[in-house]
């Protein structure tokens, strides 16, 4: 349902029983899938492409230019997946052509006054809390939660099932099924209740924790903790991917508790 106050761009493709509300703009080069609300004020620019079912909330601007210098016009996209919920005005950037597109996934709840920026991934499930800041070409694993007025410098990463505390500046990699706090950012034990509430077994949460006692409390450094956890764990999917994410990481990772990052 489109109401008469709405503009829709007559380029746009708009799914079926998708409401657009009054005074809300939709651009050119734009696809909505199913069942999408749009709610009143929304600007959805060029580049756009929702999902199914979603819900964006009064105030919000979907794929806005990058707030960039580098950026100089090229056609690039937003996209947001089924399910979405994305609460008043916030932010969402376009990509620029180093990546080409902005992503949040399936299932995602992006709070109030968050902004997601230029080239950011963002997995499936993702929680990102009220007055975030996420700069240019961040990437955060499925099933992670942004705690409230956290700043997330660019090019970091962000590993699934993290959880990381309000107000929190993320400055270096945050590893996958941790909770991270303090600033300088440092880690501060597993998600164990997160990762219940996922379905991780006691025995997955134990070897986990196991794994990054070695990492960040028994004062090694990444290339020994490295070696100690290929020597004294079996492989298995959580070790792999705690692995895979150390030993990948650009930017560092995360201290332990107390050594500041």
């Amino acid at each position: 349902m489109n109401y008469p106050m709405a503009y829709v761009h007559p380029t746009a493709v708009i799914g079926e029983n998708v409401t657009i509300s009054p005074f809300s703009t939709i651009m050119n080069d734009v696809e909505i899938g199913d069942g999408t609300w749009i709610g009143p004020n929304v600007t959805i620019m060029e580049g756009s492409r929702i999902g199914k079912n979603c819900k964006i909330y009064p105030g919000t601007v979907i794929s806005g230019e990058p707030q960039d210098l580098k950026y100089e016009g090229e056609k690039t996209l937003t996209f947001i997946g089924d399910n979405t919920t994305i609460r008043e005005c916030v932010t969402v950037n376009k990509g620029t052509k180093a990546l080409g597109y902005t992503k949040i996934g399936n299932n995602c709840l992006i709070m109030a006054t968050a902004h997601i920026a230029h080239d950011c991934i963002l997995g499936d499930n993702v929680v990102v809390v009220n007055g975030c800041g996420l700069a240019g070409h961040i990437e955060i694993g499925d099933n992670a939660f942004i705690g409230g007025m956290s700043a997330v410098h660019q090019f970091t990463k962000i590993g699934e099932h993290a959880f990381i505390a309000g107000a929190t500046q993320v400055r270096k990699d945050v590893p996958p099924y941790v909770k991270a706090a303090k600033n300088p950012v440092a880690y501060a034990g597993v998600n164990a209740i997160g990762l219940r509430r996922k379905g991780f077994s006691s025995e997955d949460i134990y070897e986990i924790q196991g794994m990054y006692r070695i990492l960040f409390q028994q004062k090694n450094n990444v290339s020994q903790a490295t070696e100690q956890i290929l020597n004294n764990f079996q492989p298995s999917v959580h070790r792999d991917k705690i692995i895979d994410f150390i030993t990948s990481s650009e930017r560092g990772v995360m201290k332990g508790y107390g050594s500041g990052s």
